[in-house]
């Protein structure tokens, strides 16, 4: 595995490997590796010749009062995890490589992301499209590999590439789970063993809202209500939101008739998670 923390170097290696016909996936993340993450990695090497992750904790998608200081940095660990799970290359650019001085052009995010989180983190999705079409440019893979756990992100990125004609095919992966059913989240080591025993609530919630559906529940204020009282009775500390929404758009819905999204987002102490399930009408 080759580690570089220049654009010049990663670009001119995978311009090569493209050149000699090769396949390249790449797995953007903001460090703080888990198991999520390595496998996409995985993922990532079984479909193509190779694989490329990038690391870079990107200042331009937290929001006033989130604290950028305080995001975990294991820079060391990520290497080893990546290197074990067969990455090619990694890149580990500083901010000033990716923010020079005077840098004043950003991406302005879909539509897509104007709910959920783009309202609750104003800026975020301006800060998460920048920073993935620069990496875009500087890696020019042929798939980018992105966790169905970010869900609103994962949306916002297809939108993006679609909507820029960007020369990358966005693959979704699975969201990872811990045995009892949390999402893996870098923020999960925030958690105290209460808390984490009380973030179980989320994935109940949603398994609620999956099983009210299979048995032929079609009115969406009654399973948006069952998943709230999951929550509430958890308990988490506030709910953000816990909403049924169109899997492509993330617009509310009236009606379950297709396919939806359950999504969530909740807080416990100062740890926010999120999480989602697929839930089809059967």
């Amino acid at each position: 595995m080759k580690v570089f923390s220049t654009s010049a170097e990663i670009y001119s290696h995978v311009l090569r490997e493209r050149l000699e016909g090769k396949r390249v996936g790449l797995v953007p993340t903001m460090g703080a590796l888990h198991e999520g993450h390595v496998s996409l990695v995985r993922q990532a090497k079984s479909n193509c010749d190779c694989a490329v992750a990038t690391i870079f904790v990107n200042p331009t998608q937290f929001g006033p009062k989130e604290d950028l200081s305080k995001y975990p940095r294991t820079l060391d660990e990520d290497l080893e995890k990546l290197d074990q799970a067969g990455c090619d290359y990694v890149f580990t650019p500083t901010e000033s490589q990716m923010y020079g001085a005077g840098h004043s052009t950003y991406v302005e995010p879909p539509q897509v992301s104007s709910r959920w989180e783009g309202e609750i983190r104003p800026g975020h999705f301006r800060g998460v499209c920048t920073i993935v079409l620069k990496l875009f440019q500087m890696i020019p893979a042929d798939i980018a590999y992105f966790g169905r756990k970010d869900y609103q992100q994962l949306a916002v990125i297809r939108a993006m590439v679609r909507d820029l004609n960007i020369p990358v095919c966005i693959e979704a992966c699975q969201t990872i789970r811990e045995p009892d059913g949390l999402a893996m989240s870098s923020r999960n080591r925030y958690l105290s063993e209460e808390q984490r025993h009380r973030a179980l609530g989320l994935i109940r919630a949603l398994r609620i809202a999956e099983r009210l559906v299979e048995r032929g529940e079609r009115d969406v204020q009654a399973v948006e209500r069952a998943m709230r009282q999951e929550l509430l009775a958890a308990p988490v500390d506030s709910i953000d939101y816990a909403a049924i929404v169109d899997p492509v758009t993330l617009e509310p819905i009236s009606e379950i008739q297709a396919s939806v999204v359950g999504i969530i987002a909740a807080r416990l102490g100062s740890t926010r998670l999120i999480d989602n399930a697929t839930i089809d009408c059967r």
